[in-house]
């Protein structure tokens, strides 16, 4: 076989896609030296003809030899059958304990066994082999399941822009809760905020909720400093709370440096506080949260107090500190425990205040509750990566080609997942992050879920870009897991250049699609008539990587692309033109419902359609013109800096408020009264 040959044929079996249709219909041709950069980045070693011909002829083998699949992914609870060569002994080893065992002459049916990912056992004379068996439910939580009603609405907020006057500058999880309360009272079923990962104590710059640190845990500069656990009412601790208040100043954009820097003293002011005077139930808890959170948190902890005295990217540490299984990283690490331990309260407070948001969310008659969000993944020399390195791709990170959101495609400067890995660590990793960002989420929105299907990925040598083939079936059968544990309804984004037969996929198993107005067209380019949007999906306007409502129809996106002279120069008038005639178009296929103003229309469009949620954009409630986020850029245009002018306190009171909740209630979602924007203020 040809050099050429045998990688083509290497790469297909490690899921390497040969090629991809691009935005414009057109057939893009992964190249060989990409080939090669992505099978690395599996731990491949390719880096001649010879070396592939043998890695091709070593899995050749393996696949001539093997008893059975590496792996089985089945339905809990019903009898799996496993193609299998010749008769075979069976042992299961379940997840929670208990042991199931027998034989077959020929396929092997499994009897029917609870959810979970088992190990089973297969031999046969000479030869064992070890099965990785992944249960899981046939389809995860739904929304009626979950609520007891068919359509609900909620709203979508930057809990990063959230103001009132008791913070440094920076919404927290206070302010999430308060905000869940109000919006519970006018029968909204959720509240989404941006993710809550966590960001790295030495990277206060790393402001991106979408560029975490470790997806697994959470962000402490949301923690409300006058809501510590064991503290609420202690006068020294009142007295610290007061230093923070207002520290960032109030004006537009969010001063991050000071907002998080008088976030940072207060806790470590708070944290010392807790050790000498904090009640002992407040004790016995954090002693609690620190077993329970086991190897997982240690690790993640280990990782904080390194970055301290290292920095938060440990790509630049000392090579002897960059595998934490060497013994110079525990010989670091040990003078650094009380370092750790203040890591993990960190978490513990973080945790504490979050469950409490959901808790009165759901007191104030919000089900499910809190809408959280899954990046796509964390940066490349942050605390996940570092801990879970055994899942991590080497010499990639993921992005997107050119799409409806950035025609220019995206760098996002994220590590990937290898799905060799996964599958060799049995998803270890991944669950963890998904049982962690599940416990406090009655829904979790999963970011690119197309990213389940197949993963951009680009090289760092500088080839071009491809896309790895991901293993769908054993992701979403993980995420249902873990989905029916938590009582958690998912949704998947999924936006973007979309393979033939993924949406209906996802759905069957469960996943609620992402229905977002603005994109809704048809393949002759008309938008969609509410009534046509997919039931089984979470419907809106606009997200935070779009323009809001009041940008749309002003062209304030038109505008950034102008100044940052993105297109030809005159382009600028023609994407006017094509925005003018947009408008008109949708508001065409959404009828003269709601009235002449167009918040009330495009509101009342969306509470009537057939889409089990429908989400308001707090962005949209307050008329905010400009977007959270501008894709393609980091500092050309104020990301993630917008902070909202109302305050949390008077939100209640803007008008929008209540003309969307009535809008929603007289369209059957909640509640039954209507009301005539006409008569709105």
């Amino acid at each position: 076989m040809s050099g050429h040959a045998a990688l083509d044929a290497l790469a297909a079996a490690c899921g390497v896609l040969p090629e991809f249709i691009d935005l414009w219909g057109q057939e893009r041709v992964t190249p060989p030296d990409t080939k090669r950069a992505l099978l690395r980045a599996n731990g491949l070693a390719v880096d001649s003809d010879a070396m592939v011909e043998e890695a091709l002829a070593d899995l050749r083998q393996r696949d001539r030899t093997r008893i059975a699949p590496p792996e089985v992914v089945g339905v809990a609870g019903t009898p799996t059958i496993i193609e299998t060569r010749g008769p075979v002994e069976w042992r299961v080893l379940l997840e929670e304990g208990g042991l199931h065992e027998g034989s077959a002459e020929g396929p092997l049916t499994l009897p029917p066994l609870p959810d979970g990912v088992h190990d089973l056992v297969l031999s046969r004379p000479g030869q064992h082999q070890r099965v990785t068996l992944i249960l899981a439910p046939a389809r995860l939580p739904s929304v009626p399941s979950v609520t007891g009603q068919d359509r609900i609405w909620g709203v979508t907020a930057a809990l990063y822009g959230l103001r009132s006057g008791r913070t440094a500058g920076l919404g927290d999880y206070e302010d999430l809760a308060r905000l869940a309360e109000t919006f519970g009272q006018v029968g909204a079923g959720f509240l989404g905020v941006n993710p809550v990962h966590n960001w790295g104590w030495a990277t206060p710059e790393a402001i991106s909720p979408y560029s975490p640190s470790h997806r697994g845990y959470l962000n402490t500069a949301h923690i409300a400093v006058d809501c510590v656990p064991g503290l609420d009412t202690h006068p020294e601790a009142r007295r610290i709370c007061a230093e923070v208040q207002g520290a960032a100043g109030q004006g537009a954009l969010i001063d991050y440096a000071a907002a998080t820097g008088a976030v940072r003293r207060a806790l470590t002011k708070l944290y010392a506080l807790f050790q000498s005077s904090a009640p002992a139930p407040a004790q016995a808890a954090f002693d609690r949260f620190r077993a329970a959170g086991g190897d997982g948190l240690d690790r993640f902890a280990q990782f904080e107090a390194l970055s301290e005295r290292h920095g938060g990217d440990w790509r630049d540490w000392p090579e002897a500190l960059h595998d934490m299984s060497l013994p110079s990283v525990v010989s670091e690490a040990a003078p650094l425990a009380k370092r750790r331990a203040f890591h993990m309260w960190l978490q513990w407070v973080a945790d504490h205040q979050l469950n409490a948001a959901q808790t009165r969310a759901q007191a104030a008659g919000m089900l499910p509750g809190l809408y959280l969000d899954l990046a796509v993944g964390p940066r490349r020399g942050g605390a996940e990566t570092w801990s879970e390195r055994d899942m991590v791709a080497d010499g990639v990170s993921i992005g997107a080609p050119p799409d409806q959101l950035s025609p220019g495609g995206q760098a996002w400067a994220l590590a990937a997942m290898s799905p060799v890995k996964l599958a060799r660590t049995r998803y270890r990793g991944l669950r963890g992050i998904l049982r962690r960002t599940m416990r406090h989420a009655g829904i979790l929105r999963i970011d690119h879920v197309l990213g389940f299907n197949r993963s951009f990925w680009l090289p760092d040598d500088g080839s071009p870009g491809a896309y790895m083939r991901q293993p769908m079936q054993a992701l979403l059968a993980i995420t249902a897991i873990e989905a029916a544990r938590a009582g958690t309804v998912v949704v998947g984004e999924d936006l973007g250049l979309v393979p033939p037969g993924f949406r209906e996929s996802m759905a069957e198993r469960g996943v609620y699609g992402y229905s977002v107005l603005q994109f809704e067209k048809d393949d002759n380019g008309r938008f969609r008539p509410p009534e046509d949007l997919r039931p089984q999906s979470l419907a809106c306007f606009a997200t935070h990587d779009t323009p809001t409502l009041n940008g749309y129809w002003s062209g304030a996106d038109i505008g950034w692309w102008r100044r940052l002279g993105w297109g030809a120069a005159d382009a600028g008038d023609d994407l006017i033109a094509r925005r003018e005639t947009e408008k008109q178009a949708l508001l065409d296929a959404i009828g003269p419902t709601g009235g002449q103003d167009v918040f009330c229309r495009v509101h009342a469009a969306l509470a009537r359609s057939p889409a089990a949620m429908v989400a308001v954009q707090l962005d949209d409630l307050l008329g905010v013109t400009e977007a959270q986020n501008l894709p393609g850029t980091t500092d050309e245009h104020p990301n993630w800096r917008r902070r909202y002018e109302t305050p949390v306190e008077a939100i209640a009171a803007s008008a929008n408020v209540r003309i969307a909740a009535d809008l929603m209630q007289g369209a059957g979602r909640h509640l039954s009264t209507t009301i005539d924007c006409e008569d709105q203020p």
